[in-house]
């Protein structure tokens, strides 16, 4: 059972009814929107999630609470009903969906989305790969620190972190790095699907592995091509 692939497909039929809902939004205590599009995708895919034979703890920005205790022996599947909500609720179609299923503290499969591209990566996936010198940005790097890129560096600052993860991914950026770190939701999809295709990964300064990242910090993460911009 590909549960990344039906969550994909449950969220592409349901496009137009979320779509009308990115200008329903609140202001959550980070001073971030959600949007009752954010929860209706969340809903859909939960929902299919607790349908499936298996049992899955759920890991979802948007119902999250402190606390989280980490079982190796439960089967987790991670989730962020819409990365880039600012983006979403602005009317740009530069946001997406993440989802990562862990079994056992393995690493089953992934899917980073951004349906109204109409783009789906999932494990397993073959892509076209480009070569590109431009390294992206997340929206929250110090814009002091973009001295200290290399001569000749092209950045990108899309305000979704998992569209640049699709970028990278599939090389139209030849690296993508957030110093300040982001959560396991935003992340976990992402960075699999890299590892999967190639990519060096680190998170926290340290090469990883596909382990399962405990939605209890922000993690700093940097992902980039095996060769570099000016080869």
């Amino acid at each position: 059972m590909n549960i990344c692939k039906n969550a994909y497909e449950l969220i592409s039929a349901n496009l137009v009814n979320i779509l009308q809902l990115r200008g329903k939004r609140m202001l959550k205590e980070d001073g971030s929107y959600v949007t009752k599009g954010d929860l209706l995708c969340q809903r859909l895919v939960i929902d299919y999630v607790k349908s499936v034979p298996d049992t899955f703890e759920i890991v979802s920005e948007e119902m999250h609470k402190p606390g989280f205790m980490y079982d190796v022996k439960k089967n987790y599947a991670v989730l962020d009903p819409i990365d880039g909500t600012e983006n979403f609720t602005s009317g740009l179609k530069e946001w997406g969906i993440s989802l990562s299923i862990f079994k056992h503290g393995k690493h089953a499969e992934s899917m980073i989305a951004m349906p109204e591209l109409n783009i789906c990566l999932l494990t397993g996936g073959k892509i076209p790969k480009h070569k590109s010198r431009i390294c992206g940005l997340s929206s929250s790097f110090p814009k002091k620190q973009i001295r200290s890129l290399p001569d000749g560096t092209e950045c990108r600052i899309m305000g979704c972190c998992v569209y640049n993860l699709y970028n990278v991914i599939t090389g139209s950026f030849a690296s993508f790095q957030n110093n300040k770190g982001a959560h396991a939701w935003d992340i976990l999809a992402g960075l699999n699907l890299a590892l999967e295709h190639g990519l060096d990964v680190l998170v926290d300064g340290k090469k990883y592995r596909g382990e399962f990242l405990p939605p209890i910090k922000k993690y700093p993460f940097h992902i980039r091509q095996k060769y570099t911009q000016y080869d």
